[in-house]
C-alpha cells in the first residue's frame, strides 16, 4: 500500500527538522510527505524546508490544533495509508515500512500504532484502553508492565496520534479527526467511532519512533500549556467521555481522576516534587470546573 506521511507543526523548532531528517534517512524523502505549518511563528517550518524541500507544504494561516491541522494534510495526502507523525518524534528506520505492512496484514486492521522510545531507548506508553476506570487505573506504569514486554503486534483499544497510520478509506468515512478536539483526544475519539464500524486498532511494537528531545517531549504541548499540559490531556479524554460515553462514564471519569491525581498531588508535595504536586493539582481542578456544554471547557 502506498503510504502519506503527515506532520503537523505549531513551534515545534529544532525538533520538526530532525523529524523531516529521519525521514529523509529512511528513504522517505521522496515520498508523499505533507507538512502542515499552523501559523507557527518560531520559523521552524521555514527552517525545515529549507532543508527538506520535498516536503509539500500546507499553511492553515492559523492554528487549528491537531486534528484540524492533520485534517488539511490527509486532504492534500495521496496515500492509501495515512501515516501521522508528531514533529517531536523521529522515526527509527524501517519503522513506516513496518507500520503499514503490518496494517495491511492484520485482517480487519484499519489504524496502527507505532512503539516509542524515548532518546535513551526507553520505553513510552502508545496505547490506551477504553472506559474510565479501565483507562485510569491500569493505563499507569504497573498496568503497562506486560505491554513493555510485546514484541509482536496486538490488537488495542486505541493508539496515540504520536504515530499512527490510518487506512485512507476508512479516514474518509470517519469524516478525519474530529475538530472539537484542538489537542489531545481526538485519537481516542477516531479509535473509538473505527470500532464502532468494525474496523480494529493494532499496536506494533516493532515499528519504532523516538519521542521528544533534549527539550523533552511534546515541545510545542508544553510551550502552549507549561505545567497545564496533564490537564489537557485530562480534559481531552472528559471530552470524549462528554461526546461519546454515556453521561455516568463522565461522572465516573470525573470522580476517579480526581482522587487518583489528589493523591498524586499529595505525594509529590510530600517529597518536595513541587513542580509534579502543582500539575497534579491543575488536573484535580480541570476535574472539578469541567463543564461539558462549553465548547473552550
Amino acid at each position: 500500500m502506498t503510504v502519506s506521511i503527515v506532520v503537523v507543526n505549531w513551534n515545534a523548532g529544532a525538533a520538526l527538522d530532525g523529524c523531516l531528517e529521519s525521514l529523509a534517512a529512511d528513504g522517505l524523502a521522496g515520498r508523499d510527505v505533507v507538512l502542515v505549518d499552523n501559523d507557527s511563528t518560531d520559523g521552524s517550518t521555514a527552517r525545515a524546508r529549507a532543508r527538506h524541500p520535498w516536503a509539500l507544504l500546507v499553511e492553515t494561516g492559523l492554528n487549528l490544533g491537531f486534528a484540524g491541522g492533520a485534517n488539511r494534510g490527509a486532504a492534500a495526502a495521496r496515500g492509501e495509508v495515512l501515516c501521522f507523525l508528531n514533529p517531536d518524534a523521529r522515526v527509527q528506520p524501517g519503522a513506516v515500512q513496518t507500520l503499514v505492512d503490518t496494517l495491511g496484514r492484520v485482517p480487519g486492521a484499519g489504524i496502527a500504532g507505532g512503539g516509542l522510545i524515548d532518546d535513551a531507548g526507553g520505553w513510552q506508553p502508545a496505547a490506551g484502553r477504553f472506559g474510565p476506570v479501565r483507562h485510569l487505573m491500569l493505563d499507569t506504569t504497573p498496568g503497562r508492565l506486560a505491554a513493555r514486554l510485546r514484541r509482536a503486534p496486538y490488537r488495542v483499544d486505541w493508539v496515540y496520534g504520536t504515530f499512527m497510520a490510518v487506512r485512507r478509506d476508512l479516514f474518509r468515512q470517519l469524516g478525519g479527526f474530529d475538530p472539537r478536539y484542538f489537542i489531545y483526544g481526538e485519537d481516542l475519539d477516531l479509535c473509538y467511532r473505527a470500532a464502532r464500524l468494525g474496523s480494529r486498532t493494532i499496536h506494533v511494537p516493532a515499528a519504532r519512533a523516538v519521542h521528544g528531545t533534549s527539550l523533552g517531549t511534546n515541545v510545542s504541548a508544553g510551550q502552549r500549556f507549561g505545567i497545564g499540559r496533564e490537564a489537557e490531556v485530562v480534559k481531552g479524554e472528559m471530552r470524549f467521555y462528554a461526546a461519546r460515553g454515556a453521561p455516568r462514564d463522565l461522572v465516573l471519569f470525573r470522580a476517579v481522576a480526581a482522587c487518583k491525581f489528589g493523591l498524586k498531588a499529595t505525594l509529590a508535595a510530600a517529597i518536595g516534587r513541587r513542580g509534579a504536586a502543582a500539575a497534579y493539582a491543575r488536573v484535580v481542578r480541570a476535574c472539578v470546573a469541567f463543564d461539558p456544554l462549553a465548547a473552550d471547557a
